[in-house]
């Protein structure tokens, strides 16, 4: 092993409890789409998936499958109501260049309901080689 200091090694990683406290912490609180598209090919999944920002159009014209619409704006007590206080949601937006899932996520969150995020959003679903669903 080389004793040359490089810009990675500079600053030392973290003890192990360190790393894993801090990636099952990134875990609580998102996903993939890949483990998204593994948990709903079977059956009805354990969570809710919302695709949560654009226009009812929008979703209709492309969104991951078994997904239901609902933009992170309209999301209050009304709107969740069909849905059991321990209901765990899954959002996600168009993909890493939309902050509509990190609003639905903040919103939920706020309304006391569990929710992860699905990281990659529509565009990662899309680089999985995953389809998507039309109305």
């Amino acid at each position: 092993m080389s004793t040359k200091t490089s810009s990675v090694s500079e600053i030392p990683a973290a003890s192990p409890a360190v790393a894993a406290e801090h990636f099952e912490r990134l875990l609580a609180l998102e996903t993939d789409c890949w483990d998204v598209h593994e948990a709903m090919k079977d059956g009805p999944p354990d969570f809710v998936l919302l695709h949560v920002n654009g226009d009812q159009a929008g979703f209709d014209a492309g969104h991951v499958p078994g997904a239901i619409f609902m933009h992170h704006s309209t999301m209050n007590e009304q709107t969740l109501a069909p849905y059991p206080v321990d209901t765990l949601f899954v959002v996600y937006c168009a993909g890493p260049h939309c902050n509509g899932a990190d609003r639905a996520a903040a919103r939920l969150a706020r309304l006391g309901r569990p929710v992860k995020k699905m990281i990659g959003g529509k565009i990662g679903w899309l680089d999985e080689g995953f389809e998507l669903a039309q109305v």
